[in-house]
């Protein structure tokens, strides 16, 4: 079996190749990878791994890479993910999401490949969500909040029209937020924890800067979501769209509570006015159950688990 994985040395990307080397020993794993990408999340690269430099948003890059691979299953996971920076650059978002998919669907069309395709969509998708709307259903309206939370509904939906026009194999996965060991500290969970780290190693005072601590949101670690989408492309139907969520939500504030009786020291907090964004989406938490009669996936890892690992990770670096 042949697997593609694009944006394969990113945290996700990364926690997919250690899931198919420890539990699909028939898999022979190929990558896309940019010059710029971060190497050191690749820890466990063997034989059975092939990198490609491949830039998605160039149609001739992805033909090659696809030609050369011809793969049985395609994990979409490269992506510009972080929400902020969408405000900052809403265009490249737009054309690194959006563009980079169409190049992945229409040179596999002209090559005549047929493989499963899973899409890494986003709750983010749901955005502005009512009281009465909670715990979110797949069918509930989209009502994006950010640049990226748009180019996710683009990709999704571009999922399921391919599908209907081509018989395009892809099925869109709606992840709700995921962490764990290797999440870019740029993201709420793992900037905490580098900052706890840094405080504990003397490296800055004892101030967290944050930024919106009243969202609430349903954490996954990355190791259950990884193989959530393996378990995707092995029993939901192409074309159909997945909640892929705990169930449960957190407050943000709870988040950094948590990670604070984690530490060593007695650390503060401060509102820092760059890290609120022009719209929040205040409440994310999904329900799954269309995703678990399915699959039988039960989320295994407990987030107080994730957070204590991913600040164990932070640890280990500053």
């Amino acid at each position: 079996m042949r697997v593609l994985v694009t944006g394969i040395a990113g945290f996700v990307g990364s926690h997919m190749v250690d899931y198919l080397l420890a539990h699909h020993p028939e898999a022979e794993v190929h990558g896309t990878i940019r010059p710029r990408s971060r190497m050191d999340n690749l820890a466990n690269l063997n034989e059975r791994v092939q990198l490609h430099d491949c830039d998605l948003t160039d149609a001739t890059n992805v033909r090659r890479v696809l030609q050369a691979v011809k793969p049985d299953r395609v994990f979409h996971l490269a992506a510009q993910s972080f929400v902020p920076f969408s405000w900052e650059s809403p265009s490249q978002t737009i054309t690194v999401n959006v563009q980079g998919q169409v190049n992945l669907f229409e040179e596999a069309r002209a090559l005549k490949l047929d493989p499963l395709i899973q899409i890494a969509c986003s709750s983010e998708e749901y955005g502005e969500v009512h009281a009465d709307e909670v715990p979110i259903k797949e069918t509930n309206p989209l009502r994006p909040l950010s640049p990226y939370a748009v180019s996710k509904v683009a990709q999704d939906y571009l999922a399921y029209q391919y599908f209907k026009s081509y018989g395009t194999r892809a099925i869109r996965t709606r992840g709700f937020n995921h962490t764990g060991p290797r999440r870019g500290e740029v993201f709420v969970s793992s900037n905490f924890s580098k900052q706890v780290a840094m405080i504990e190693a003397g490296k800055k005072p004892p101030v967290i800067r944050v930024g919106n601590l009243d969202a609430v949101r349903d954490f996954t670690d990355v190791r259950d979501m990884v193989r959530a989408y393996w378990l995707a492309l092995d029993h939901c139907e192409p074309g159909e769209a997945y909640n892929i969520a705990s169930g449960r939500g957190w407050v943000i504030r709870d988040v950094l509570n948590r990670l604070l009786s984690l530490s060593t020291v007695k650390i503060t907090t401060e509102v820092d006015p760059a890290r609120l964004r022009p719209s929040d989406v205040e409440v994310l938490i999904g329900d799954a159950s269309k995703f678990r009669k399915a699959t039988g996936w039960e989320p295994q890892i407990p987030f107080e688990q994730t957070l204590e690992d991913l600040l164990q990770y932070w640890r280990a670096r500053v």
